[in-house]
């Protein structure tokens, strides 16, 4: 049977690969069940994995919720199954890039926005269409969408269901970056070995601070930090020496 999630590392930076490419990568309760156990085994990766990255084969990133599986009565193994594992990649301690192309719709775009980061192509297309097929959503869409895009467009997005190009997305911060169709693959390689890097440490560090205050008023956000921050890493020294040599070897 072919894997609907395929897993590829490469230097530290482990891909996820949704592949129903005959079916844009429709998103089904057998894909979850994938997705979910790649996450789990990444989660306790982190002296390997320093980075994740969730894209689509063929043609798209996603076209969305299997609408065949929706009609024909889908039977997820437990109660919020898609939702707590979109929650549960979104909070792997390792920076999670979702890199779209193509399609992202609806429950793809609830998936995309688990990312930490939203890199997109030209040629990406962006759409929430839960209420063009009188659904609401359960998977973080009203949620995640406005404090990623802010919430009037997050409601002019759920209102209108219309579709938004690459650049609009890029525009309105729905994504960090867009780049052109021809360069998608090789932007994806050079942002990820830029974040890999630098300290992996320090990463896992800011990102639990990032979550774990979202929301905080300033004031509390603030004691939380110094509260809870986590100091220095193991390979702080290495880094500040490997510097200063070069420095003097320039001067």
């Amino acid at each position: 049977m072919t894997a609907l999630v395929l897993r590829t590392d490469k230097d530290g930076c482990a891909v996820l690969t949704l592949n129903r490419p005959d079916k844009l990568n429709s998103l089904n309760v057998a894909l979850f069940a994938e997705l979910d156990a790649h996450v789990d085994a990444i989660a306790s990766e982190t002296d390997r994995i320093g980075l994740v990255m969730v894209r689509g084969a063929g043609k798209c990133f996603s076209a969305g919720h299997d609408l065949n599986d929706i009609s024909a009565g889908e039977k997820p193994p437990r109660p919020n199954f898609q939702a707590s594992i979109i929650e549960k990649l979104a909070n792997l301690p390792q920076p999670v890039i979702t890199a779209v192309h193509g399609h992202c719709y609806t429950g793809a775009l609830e998936l995309a926005l688990a990312g930490d980061l939203l890199i997109c192509s030209e040629g990406a297309r962006f759409a929430d269409t839960h209420a063009r097929w009188a659904l609401t959503p359960v998977w973080g869409m009203s949620q995640r969408l406005p404090r990623r895009v802010g919430l009037p467009k997050a409601r002019e997005m759920m209102f209108t269901c219309r579709t938004y190009s690459g650049r609009e997305a890029e525009a309105m911060s729905l994504a960090n970056i867009c780049v052109p169709d021809a360069d998608f693959d090789a932007e994806l390689e050079k942002l990820a070995k830029t974040i890999l890097a630098n300290s992996w440490f320090s990463h896992r560090a800011n990102k639990a601070l990032l979550v774990e205050t979202d929301g905080l008023p300033l004031a509390t956000g603030l004691s939380y930090e110094i509260a809870r921050s986590r100091g220095r890493g193991p390979d702080m020294a290495d880094r500040i020496a490997a510097f200063q040599n070069k420095t003097a070897k320039v001067s």
